[in-house]
């Protein structure tokens, strides 16, 4: 048995971004679906980022909607950390490597005005 589904959050490029109840998240590519029944009135955008979290799947206004197993089963992982930080750590440099520039050294003295 599939997970259910959490939580769901409409992208802009018709991916719907899904978290399970076992913590995985998930993207869903709702693009093949949308020349095809009843998900033709999901090209207009307005409707499609009405989805929500209904028993475990996703509904969307006018009886839509999809059971949890598709939504698993034809979803792709989302990479840890893909969303949070773009560079790799092999990409970070190395900061002891960096020059370091000295700063010059003024000398105050006490009472000068």
């Amino acid at each position: 048995m599939n997970p259910y589904v959490k939580s769901v959050q409409p992208q802009d490029d018709y991916c719907l971004l899904l978290t399970f109840e076992n913590g995985e998240k998930r993207t869903f590519d709702l693009k093949p679906y949308l020349s095809k029944g009843v998900f033709t009135r999901l090209q207009n955008i307005a409707l499609f980022k009405t989805v929500r979290v209904v028993s475990g799947s996703i509904e969307w206004q006018g009886e839509i909607d999809l059971s949890y197993d598709t939504l698993y089963l034809e979803s792709k992982p989302v990479k840890a950390g893909a969303a949070k930080s773009k560079s790799r750590p092999d990409q970070k440099k190395n900061l002891r490597s960096l020059p370091t520039k000295k700063l010059k050294q003024t000398k105050v003295t006490a009472g000068a005005r």
